[in-house]
């Protein structure tokens, strides 16, 4: 019919418009983007090309647990990075790669997880990648935050 035509070619459409995902390339460096909020976090796998753009490979996204929501900012930023390295494992493993996020206290994390037991564990998790954590600015983040603030709905079966 013609409004399944319609909708077919939108679905085409939209799929094939950007953010289209892209194939890894193990030859380049990947970019790892993270983001914690109240209510989960998100991730981004990301490669750049040879014009130096910035491409999606994947995207994660999870919700908080009861007891994640009451990390305190640091913790939840830390622990979208750990979701997102334990994830991405086959990616990133033997690969340099760049951590980019938010929340500028997680730059020191690689040296120095202060006295918090979490975070020094965490820190411990991270050691045997090879990664940079570059800050970004979070209206230069849009795309993790999106994730991590996602609202799941479900119905009720009642």
């Amino acid at each position: 019919t013609k409004e399944c035509n319609h909708a077919f070619e939108e679905l085409k459409r939209r799929l094939t418009k950007k953010p289209v995902l892209y194939a890894p390339d193990y030859k380049k460096e990947f970019i790892v983007q993270s983001d914690a909020s109240d209510l989960g976090m998100g991730v981004v796998l990301s490669q750049r090309d040879a014009e130096n753009e910035e491409h999606p490979v994947l995207y994660l996204s999870k919700k908080f647990s009861d007891a994640e929501r009451k990390y305190s900012a640091t913790e939840g930023e830390c622990a979208a990075i750990i979701y997102a390295i334990k994830k991405l494992k086959y990616y990133l493993d033997g690969q340099i790669f760049t951590i980019e996020t938010d929340h500028n206290l997680l730059v020191w994390l690689k040296s120095n997880a202060g006295s918090n037991p979490r975070l020094m564990r965490w820190s411990l998790e991270l050691q045997p990648f090879q990664y940079k954590v570059i800050h970004k600015a979070g209206t230069n983040h849009s795309n993790a935050d999106a994730l991590s603030r996602s609202e799941t709905r479900t119905k009720s079966t009642n």
